[in-house]
């Protein structure tokens, strides 16, 4: 099972950018589709993007279309989210899991621990 590690979360005024990363060190990690899940106080947790193995496929939720990028580098194990012109409604915390199936996770997927985004207004 995969045991994924997120990174680069922080306090970003709006407007402005975090790349978050999430690896595996398990070489697995490189045929899987990886998502991205975000969770607000008080909301349910929601997709936010995801890819595929070859990194040729994406797919974003409608809120954050033409600001965020997925993307994968499968020599680090590694797959990333560019955030760019954040608004304060993206702040939350924001997980990695995989492998998923479409959009949600399957059941033998995993959940990183988390990191926190928070755009101040």
């Amino acid at each position: 099972q995969v045991q994924l590690v997120e990174s680069g979360g922080g306090l970003v005024q709006a407007g402005g950018s975090l790349r978050l990363s999430c690896a595996d060190s398990k070489p697995t990690f490189a045929a899987y589709t990886v998502g991205w899940f975000r969770q607000a106080p008080g909301k349910e947790r929601e997709f936010v993007a995801s890819i595929n193995w070859t990194g040729g496929r994406t797919y974003y939720a409608d809120s954050v279309k033409g600001r965020f990028t997925i993307s994968r580098d499968n020599a680090k194990n590694t797959v990333y989210l560019q955030m760019i012109s954040l608004k304060p409604e993206d702040t939350a915390v924001y997980y990695c899991a995989a492998p998923l199936q479409g959009t949600v996770v399957a059941g033998t997927g995993a959940w990183g621990q988390g990191t926190q985004v928070t755009v101040s207004s």
